[in-house]
């Protein structure tokens, strides 16, 4: 762990002390060390499946994949930001910077640490370098009421987290990952079980978003800069499934008949998200809406507590989090040109930038879970195992494919094809920078389909 953690902490020096020509360079340079350093990560070699550096930090194969999309997340969003941050004085460059560093320092002791108690601390304080960069760095004036939103949504949901934790401790004495495996099943029976119960998932539940308590992030992510958009979509709703992961394992008996609302909740949710998707005007809001409608089903995977469902979620974190990012990248580098998020105000775009319409149609084509990409096997394992839990729901998320595939395609044709309206002749065109992002994006999917027993968790 400390391999990573100590050179993400030594960002910070670098950051203030680099001179300010070779500034981005230099941080994105080292910040891809340290990705390239936290793959070292995927080897697992101990046979409870736990790799240390301490008790308090460790990996584990559920954690890993995490950890490592969380550190190859950085360089990319430093390369996504240096058009927009560039003509800004460079104190606020540096700032900028170290808020993301800063939220990669909290995320990977988020995802590395065995306490709960710990990864709450973690969780909490991912909140306020997002808040920052949303309220600070946003577009429109409507970025504080995003930004209030986002924070008492989440900070609502997270209160009862910790009551629920501080009464676990005191009934079983431990909050270690590591001793609570092996701790004495809980024999819940009584109302106040069924509130503990709840407590302890509903912060997860309201920062996957489950749908009912996702209204914070279309706001949110339609008013973040770029980063924050791409750091939101992938890594911080992912915190989400992680806590319910470690969660579901302690609440066992009661989770049966517990599950039902928030699985019917999160089923409905993807139709119900992707339907929304069908009508938006607005290119960020409609990724918002379709990550809604993704983190449903990994939401219903990990609810009903199988194996299956448990490999399933977290592939399709995974694979979710780089495409959904590599669209929020596009609908940047649209916005960055045109300055305006609304759909219908650039279209044909694939005349004025056809290697982008690649771009377009790749992330598109991964969002909406082409055959051989994760995006599937995670869904595919997803909607099996819910069918075996009940053969209605194939009903839901059967209609739910259909649905995400028509907002691709409509997503895909309203930005990329028909005629070119003269008011975006003279865009200029696309830099190398911003085609590397794409391609460091979509690389990491296309080589996960060849070794994907990398990220099926626990259960491989």
């Amino acid at each position: 762990m400390l391999k990573v953690l100590i050179p993400t902490m030594m960002l910070f020096p670098t950051i203030w002390l680099t001179s300010p020509k070779w500034l981005w360079t230099t941080t994105t340079a080292h910040s891809l060390l340290i990705a390239s350093a936290s793959l070292t990560w995927l080897k697992w070699t101990s046979e409870a499946g736990w790799a240390f550096s301490n008790m308090y930090l460790a990996t584990d194969p559920l954690s890993t994949p995490l950890l490592v999309l969380t550190c190859w997340l950085l360089p990319l969003m430093i390369l996504a930001s240096q058009n927009h941050i560039n003509p800004e004085p460079v104190g606020r460059q540096r700032s900028y910077i170290t808020l993301l560093a800063l939220l990669q320092t909290f995320l990977i002791m988020a995802f590395g640490a065995t306490e709960i108690i710990m990864f709450y601390i973690m969780f909490e304080a991912t909140l306020i370098p997002t808040l920052i960069i949303i309220t600070r760095w946003g577009n429109q004036a409507e970025r504080l009421n995003a930004g209030t939103y986002f924070l008492f949504y989440t900070l609502a949901g997270s209160l009862p987290l910790l009551v629920a934790l501080l009464l676990l401790q005191q009934s079983t004495g431990t909050l270690s990952m590591l001793v609570l495996q092996y701790s004495q099943p809980l024999q819940l029976s009584s109302w106040g079980h069924m509130a503990w119960w709840a407590g302890c998932l509903v912060a997860f539940l309201v920062k996957m978003p489950l749908y009912g308590v996702h209204l914070w992030l279309p706001k949110a992510h339609v008013e973040a800069p770029v980063a924050g958009s791409m750091v939101l979509a992938a890594v911080l709703l992912k915190l989400g499934g992680y806590g319910m992961m470690r969660m579901m394992v302690t609440l066992d008996p009661l989770s049966k008949e517990l599950a039902y609302p928030f699985i019917i909740l999160a089923l409905w949710g993807i139709i119900m998200t992707g339907s929304i998707c069908l009508r938006q005007t607005d290119l960020k809001s409609l990724i918002a809406y379709s990550s809604v409608s993704h983190m449903g089903l990994v939401a219903g995977g990990v609810l009903i507590q199988t194996p299956w469902g448990f490999s399933g979620a977290i592939i399709l974190m995974i694979a979710h989090g780089l495409a959904s990012s590599a669209l929020f990248c596009l609908a940047n580098t649209a916005y960055e040109r045109t300055h305006s998020r609304t759909m219908m105000l650039a279209r044909g775009l694939q005349m004025i930038f056809p290697l982008t319409a690649v771009w377009w149609l790749a992330a598109n084509l991964a969002n909406l879970a082409l055959p051989p990409l994760p995006n599937l096997m995670g869904e595919l394992m997803i909607i099996t195992t819910l069918f075996n839990w009940s053969p209605w729901t194939i009903l839901l998320t059967g209609l739910g494919a259909l649905i995400t595939a028509s907002y691709s395609l409509y997503m895909f044709l309203m930005s990329q094809r028909g005629p070119t309206p003269n008011h975006i002749m003279g865009l200029q065109p696309f830099h190398t920078r911003e085609h590397l992002l794409m391609t460091l994006h979509l690389i990491p999917i296309i080589l996960l389909m060849t070794k994907p027993e990398l990220m099926w968790g626990w259960c491989y």
